[in-house]
């Protein structure tokens, strides 16, 4: 299998780790290989909230016109809200950081077992594994509706 470039997400461009055969989990190479993801995600959120900010300040105006300043505010307000799930996310990155450089990284949280390499490239923030958590997702319906 050849190493390809996977575009998962706008912030993140990878090549896949590819495991040979025995190798152990979560070694050296591959929390290298996370924390570089993760490193870069993190780097590419930085700069779309300076994008954003430099954004707001050129853009912003006084319309006269009612209807245009409530669509400017509209529009920002919809790019706050976006980089407002976007530092929740950062938040989330910088603690995965801290779980790979305390050797704590790539197990589920409520089990124990291995999350496995291939659902943390998808979701490198993941701390459960895929049966974990689909149950939560399970109970959350039934609870919420």
């Amino acid at each position: 299998m050849g190493k390809k470039a996977a575009t998962t997400s706008p912030f993140r461009n990878f090549t896949p780790y590819v495991a040979k055969k025995n190798e152990e989990y979560m070694n050296s190479k591959q929390l290298a290989h996370f924390a570089d993801i993760l490193a870069k995600w993190r780097h590419d959120l930085m700069e779309e909230v300076d994008r954003t900010v430099h954004h707001m300040q050129d853009e912003a105006a006084n319309f006269p016109d009612p209807a245009d300043r409530a669509t400017q505010e509209e529009e920002f307000s919809i790019e706050l809200r976006t980089r407002d799930r976007e530092r929740k996310l950062i938040g989330k990155i910088d603690k995965t950081i801290e779980l790979i450089e305390q050797d704590d990284y790539g197990y589920c949280d409520t089990c124990g077992v291995e999350i496995g390499l291939q659902r943390l490239e998808a979701r490198p923030t993941a701390t459960s594994c895929v049966d974990c958590k689909t149950l939560s997702e399970i109970r959350e319906r039934q609870t919420h509706g």
